[in-house]
C-alpha cells in the first residue's frame, strides 16, 4: 500500500493539472476576402454549393449580419490591421495603404521598410515589414500568452494583406511577387525560404490556368444576378480585346505573372499555398494553438475591375466558394473537425461603378483628384509663393506643405479656409472641413466616429473630403473602388464556425474591432495592446 500511495498521488496531481489546463482549439484560422460586400452572402446564396464554404458558414456556424467598419477610409490596409489588432488607424497608425507623413514629409507605403531585404527573389518585392504598425496583432498576443511556442503565419498574394494580419512576432509571412512568379518573404522573419516554400511551383501552376483560360462555371444564361456581359464601364484587364467570357489567357504562358491576379485562379493559389504551409509547419498538431491568417487578394482585383453587378464577380464568388469548401475539407483531415476555430470577414467593401449606376437614374458620378491638386495649387500659388502648398491627396484628405503650416507668418486658418471653399465647389464634393474642428461640424455622428478614428495626426491630412454618395475617385479606364464612410463600402460579411462557436444569427451591429476582442475571449488570451472592440457574447459557446 506505501509502495502504491505515491502513484495514487502523481495521478491525482496530473488529474487535478489536466483539469486545470486551458481549453483552446488546435488552430484559429482567419479567412479576409479582399473587397466582399455582406449582401454577396445572400445575393448569390441559391447558387453556392451545399458544400462549399459560405453555406458552411451560414449553415453551421455563426453569422453577425450587421458588421461594419468603424473608420474611414475603408481600405485594404487598414481592414486587415483593424481585424487582427481590434484597433483603427487613429490608433495602430495604418491610415491607408499609402498615405503623406508629417513627420517624414513624404509619401509611406503601409508596410515599406528599406531595413530589410527580399527573401525568395531578387526583386524589391520583400523590402516589406509590420515596423509601421504601431500596436500588436491578436497572432503577437498569442504568442505572449504561450511565451512564444504558439506558430503564427500570414498568406496573402498582396503583401499588406500577409504582414499587417500576422503582427510583429509571427513566425513568417508570405506574399507573391509577381514579377518573377514564386512566394516571398523579407529577412524581417528568415534568411532563408523553407524548402517547402522554395519548391513551391507557382509557375507552373499558373501556366496552366492561363492554358485553361477563365470560362463560366455554368452556362451564361444562368448568371441572373448580373448585367448582361461586356459592359463599356468595365476595365479591359486581359487587353483591349478581351471584352467577355470566354477569356483566352494562353498568351501569357510563361511570359506573365499578374494577369492571372484578376481571375479566381488568385484564390486557388493561395489556399494551395496555404495547404502546404499548414502541412510542412505542422499547424494545430500539439497542444498550443497556432494562428493563420490567409487573404484572398483576387476579388478584388476582379472587383475594381468589373465592378459588383459584373458576370465576373458573380463567377469568381460561385468559383470561390467551391475553393473555401475544399480549404474547409482540408482543415476538417488535417486539423480535425471541430478541432478548430474559423472566422470569415473582408477587409472593405465596394461601390456599384458610377457609370452604371447612372444607367439606373441613381444619382453618381467621378471626381479627379490629379486636377483637384493642380487647380488648389494654382489658386494658392500666387499668395503663398510655394510651388505646391497641397503635397498630397490621398484617402480623402488633403496634406498641407508642413513648412507653410510652421510658418508664423502665414494666417493658417485663412489658408485652410480657402481650400475648404474651393473644394466645396467642385462636383460631387459634399463637404469639405477641417478635421482639427470635426466637432465642430455638423456631421451624424456615425460619420463624425468614423473620420475621428481613421484620423491619425502623424499620418493624415489636414482637412477631410467627403463625397456625395456613390461619387468616386475618377478611374479613367473604368471599374470602381472604395475607400468612404458609405455603407456599400463598410458593411461587410462576419462569419464563425468551428471549436468553441455556437451556431446562430444575429442583427445586432457589431463593428471591424469586435473580430479580436472576441477571439481574446476565446482563447482566454489578453486582447492586442489597441484594441477598443467589444466581446461578441452570442458567438461563443
Amino acid at each position: 500500500m506505501k509502495r502504491l500511495l505515491p502513484i495514487v498521488i502523481c495521478l491525482i496531481l496530473g488529474n487535478i493539472a489536466c483539469a486545470q489546463q486551458i481549453d483552446r482549439p488546435k488552430l484559429v484560422v482567419g479567412i479576409v476576402i479582399d473587397q466582399m460586400r455582406w449582401d454577396y452572402l445572400y445575393r448569390y446564396y441559391d447558387r453556392y454549393d451545399e458544400n462549399g464554404g459560405f453555406k458552411r458558414f451560414l449553415n453551421n456556424g455563426f453569422t453577425c449580419d450587421n458588421t461594419f467598419v468603424p473608420y474611414a477610409p475603408t481600405v485594404t490596409a487598414c481592414g486587415h490591421a483593424c481585424i487582427y489588432t481590434g484597433s483603427v488607424p487613429a490608433i495602430n497608425g495604418i491610415t491607408g495603404n499609402i498615405w503623406y507623413d508629417n513627420d517624414l514629409r513624404k509619401s509611406v507605403y503601409c508596410t515599406e521598410d528599406d531595413a530589410v531585404h527580399t527573401v525568395g527573389s531578387k526583386t524589391e518585392a520583400g523590402k516589406q515589414s509590420p515596423r509601421n504598425l504601431l500596436t500588436t496583432t491578436i497572432g503577437d498576443e498569442l504568442k505572449l500568452a504561450t511565451n512564444f511556442r504558439a506558430k503564427v503565419f500570414g498568406v496573402a498574394i498582396k503583401d499588406r494583406g500577409s504582414i499587417l494580419p500576422a503582427g510583429h512576432t509571427a513566425d513568417g509571412a508570405y506574399w507573391f511577387d509577381y514579377k518573377v512568379g514564386k512566394w516571398v518573404t523579407s529577412d524581417y522573419y528568415m534568411k532563408a525560404l523553407p524548402s517547402w516554400a522554395a519548391g513551391f511551383d507557382a509557375p507552373k501552376m499558373i501556366d496552366s490556368y492561363y492554358k485553361e483560360g477563365w470560362k463560366l462555371l455554368y452556362p451564361a444564361n444562368t448568371y441572373l444576378q448580373s448585367t448582361e456581359d461586356d459592359q463599356p464601364f468595365e476595365s479591359k484587364v486581359f487587353g483591349a480585346n478581351a471584352t467577355k467570357f470566354p477569356y483566352k489567357l494562353d498568351e501569357y504562358v510563361g511570359n506573365n505573372y499578374s494577369a492571372f491576379l484578376s481571375t479566381p485562379f488568385g484564390n486557388t493559389l493561395a489556399a494551395d499555398f496555404a495547404k502546404q504551409l499548414v502541412i510542412n509547419e505542422k499547424l494545430g498538431t500539439d497542444s498550443i494553438t497556432d494562428l493563420l491568417a490567409l487573404s484572398f487578394s483576387s476579388p478584388d482585383y476582379i472587383g475594381h475591375a468589373f465592378g459588383p453587378n459584373s458576370v465576373e464577380v458573380e463567377d469568381n464568388y460561385l468559383r470561390l466558394d467551391k475553393t473555401l469548401g475544399e480549404f474547409l475539407d482540408f482543415l476538417d483531415e488535417q486539423i480535425g473537425k471541430d478541432q478548430y476555430t474559423v472566422f470569415l470577414s473582408a477587409d472593405h467593401a465596394v461601390a456599384h461603378i458610377p457609370s452604371f449606376a447612372a444607367q439606373k437614374n441613381i444619382p453618381s458620378g467621378y471626381i479627379n483628384f490629379v486636377s483637384v491638386i493642380d487647380s488648389l495649387n494654382n489658386v494658392l500659388r500666387p499668395k503663398y509663393r510655394k510651388e505646391k502648398t497641397i503635397v498630397a491627396l490621398t484617402n480623402y484628405q488633403v496634406s498641407i506643405d508642413q513648412d507653410v503650416l510652421n510658418n508664423n507668418k502665414i494666417n493658417v486658418d485663412e489658408l485652410k479656409a480657402t481650400i475648404i471653399t474651393a473644394l466645396q465647389k467642385m462636383p460631387g464634393v459634399d463637404r469639405a472641413f477641417d478635421i482639427d474642428r470635426i466637432n465642430q461640424i455638423a456631421l451624424p455622428h456615425k460619420m463624425e466616429e468614423m473620420f475621428a478614428n481613421g484620423y491619425n495626426p502623424h499620418r493624415s491630412g489636414q482637412i477631410q473630403i467627403v463625397l456625395r454618395p456613390q461619387w468616386l475617385e475618377g478611374f479613367t479606364g473604368g471599374g470602381t473602388s472604395h475607400g468612404l464612410w458609405n455603407p456599400y463600402d463598410s458593411h461587410i460579411p462576419l462569419l464563425w464556425a468551428g471549436w468553441g462557436i455556437k451556431k446562430g444569427k444575429s442583427t445586432r451591429e457589431v463593428y471591424m474591432t469586435d473580430i479580436s476582442a472576441t477571439l481574446a475571449a476565446l482563447l482566454h488570451i489578453q486582447m492586442p495592446n489597441g484594441c477598443i472592440g467589444k466581446v461578441i457574447e452570442e458567438v461563443i459557446r
